[in-house]
């Protein structure tokens, strides 16, 4: 990771006794098992075209595997840990047993879908709610000793998209972070990697602020995830679609890159694998 000085952190994440180097970046690959996101949803929500999709972007250059069966985009549906578990079904084993050197990250804020992910095989878990939308997650996330995402939102489900003008996003962001930290350190949650949740909340203007900023999340003491990829931000001030923006992205990419970060995610991983 580059801190302001463009000196790089030594970075490494513990993942099932697996010890993950984060100095050079990693590229986190999606692959929604929803009928409903945005941009790809209903093309991988069954076992087959799920493990094919997994092979494709880890021959794409994906070093993790992002699982996510709820879709969060504005208005999606709200689904309960049952039918998250139901659709992932086999999916994680299933891609631990084809591919056993990815790693799986779980996308979920539920408790009880950690514990499932957890028995099938995942590495990591990515979790939107900072665990604000279910009081059992970050203690099942400590038992599991997995690194956890901690990504800055608004306090309930219902308000996640709900726009905040703030005074100066960087310091609140990082206050959020702070606050959120040492309630995971109580927790005895030990890897964790900050992710300034863009397209949950922000305005426009802030988020090209966050882009900006990037450097400064953290003070350079956690690894970052930057996680832009066809959000609504980049392609509707264009007057594009989320497939028409691949230039724009790409060169936010690479400047987030360059502002130290340390994991990006995005839906097609060949479009910064030469760049690493």
């Amino acid at each position: 990771m580059g801190n302001i000085f463009g000196e790089a952190f030594p970075f490494s994440i513990n993942c099932n006794g697996r010890l993950v180097d984060l100095s050079a970046p990693k590229l986190m690959g999606i692959l929604n098992l929803t009928p409903d996101s945005f941009s790809d949803g209903g093309k991988f929500n069954n076992e087959k075209s799920a493990l094919l999709q997994a092979e494709k972007l880890l021959n794409n250059g994906a070093a993790i595997i992002d699982v996510g069966a709820q879709s969060t985009r504005p208005n999606a549906q709200y689904l309960k840990a049952d039918e998250e578990i139901r659709r992932i079904g086999n999916v994680i084993s299933l891609i631990k047993k084809e591919f056993p050197e990815s790693l799986i990250s779980l996308d979920t804020f539920y408790s009880e879908v950690v514990k499932f992910g957890y028995e099938e095989g995942i590495d990591i878990v990515n979790d939107i709610s900072a665990g604000q939308f279910d009081s059992e997650i970050l203690d099942t996330v400590s038992k599991t000793g997995l690194p956890y995402i901690l990504m800055h939102i608004n306090p309930t489900y219902d308000s996640m998209h709900e726009k905040i003008k703030f005074d100066d996003i960087i310091i609140s962001v990082n206050r959020f972070f702070s606050e959120k930290v040492s309630l995971l350190r109580l927790k005895g949650i030990k890897d964790i990697i900050l992710d300034p949740g863009f397209g949950f909340g922000k305005t426009v203007e802030d988020q090209f602020k966050m882009i900006d900023g990037f450097q400064y999340f953290g003070f350079g003491k956690f690894p970052l995830l930057a996680g832009i990829s066809k959000k609504s931000f980049i392609y509707k001030p264009l007057g594009k679609q989320p497939d028409e923006v691949e230039k724009e992205t790409l060169e936010l990419h690479l400047k987030l890159l360059e502002k130290g970060a340390n994991i990006v995610r995005l839906h097609e991983p060949e479009t910064l694998k030469s760049k690493l």
